[in-house]
């Protein structure tokens, strides 16, 4: 996988599965009731490397990502994080003027947990199973701190763009130095490649794209690239569409992530010539199984099969998705689809 993130084409694609240690494996939801919540599973590094590790037992995938939450970044910005039982996180005080911005008490001690899961991770993993670090990219981790909470349409945060761009600015200039301090942390513990995810990036308008979107993630990968040039970045904007182009050629990520809605053969025509892409089965397809999920992920073998290719879906694992459907679906991208 690793090689595939650098370039190189594979008769059959390498694959893992985004959210793929989490609460669809019986595994998973046993360790967290003796655990307990959300948060105290990603900060207590012994838990969180299990829970890494059990979907690359059960199913033997290419890549292990790291069992964190992208909303690490905030709590090391000095905001207040916690999760609220079936409602997802919460964070306070909501961004809503520079006097809050310039409250807060950054403490990098938050990133100490998880730097500590990589390396047990690291430690564990045969080498032939590439080690995926990430974090959330400037806009999407915004949204979350400006509307103390996730958001549909991130209406919050794109009203805050427009009226008060300097405040905006200051933000993401923030969380761009903390997530720099916080992927090269994960590295040095061990990672071997990192994903950036955007999951609202589709929210946001051509030229608000470019300002928050393409523009952050560009120093992100600048920055990596001058220390640790070796490290293939992918970068994942959900929902950006059209906007993939612009965003694989100004980013200077190494590979994309393709969300569902994208047509792979589309992004093969329009992406790159040559970059490695990620994706994009639909996480229902899986959920549905048998032809159907057949189906699916054969138009997506043959879409991408030119090209570098990881195979992945085109967002995180649902709950209910049944493990033998994961089975197949392995079992037949190994084979090469048919």
């Amino acid at each position: 996988m690793l090689d595939t993130l650098r370039g190189a084409h594979q008769p059959v694609p390498p694959m893992w599965l985004m959210r793929q240690a989490g609460r669809y494996l019986p595994e998973y939801r046993a360790l967290r009731a003796e655990k307990g919540g959300f948060l105290a599973l990603v900060n207590d590094s012994a838990a969180a490397a299990e829970i890494t590790l059990q979907p690359i037992r059960r199913f033997a995938f290419d890549g292990a990502i790291l069992f964190s939450d992208i909303l690490i970044v905030p709590m090391a910005l000095g905001q207040k994080l916690w999760f609220e039982t079936g409602e997802g996180p919460r964070l306070a005080p909501k961004i809503d003027a520079r006097a809050v911005l310039d409250g807060f008490v950054p403490d990098s001690a938050a990133f100490a947990p998880i730097y500590e899961t990589v390396r047990l991770v690291s430690a564990a993993l045969a080498p032939e199973t590439t080690f995926l670090g990430f974090a959330g990219s400037p806009w999407t981790v915004a949204t979350y701190m400006i509307n103390g909470q996730g958001s549909r349409e991130q209406a919050e945060a794109r009203r805050l763009a427009y009226t008060d761009p300097a405040l905006m600015e200051a933000l993401v200039d923030r969380i761009v130095a903390s997530t720099i301090e916080y992927l090269l942390g994960q590295i040095a513990a061990g990672v071997e490649a990192v994903q950036l995810f955007d999951s609202w990036a589709g929210s946001l308008s051509p030229a608000q794209f470019e300002r928050w979107v393409i523009a952050p993630n560009a120093r992100i990968v600048a920055a990596l690239r001058e220390h640790v040039p070796h490290v293939p970045v992918i970068g994942f904007p959900k929902g950006a569409g059209g906007k993939l182009p612009a965003y694989a050629r100004e980013t200077g990520v190494d590979a994309v992530g393709v969300d569902e809605t994208v047509d792979p053969e589309w992004a093969h025509a329009s992406l790159p010539a040559g970059m490695p892409v990620q994706g994009n089965l639909d996480p229902l397809a899986l959920i549905a199984g048998g032809e159907a999920l057949i189906s699916a992920a054969d138009r997506i073998l043959s879409a991408f099969a030119d090209r570098p290719h990881v195979f992945n879906l085109g967002h995180g694992i649902l709950q209910d998705t049944p493990i033998a459907h994961v089975e197949q679906l392995v079992a037949h991208v190994r084979k090469g689809g048919r």
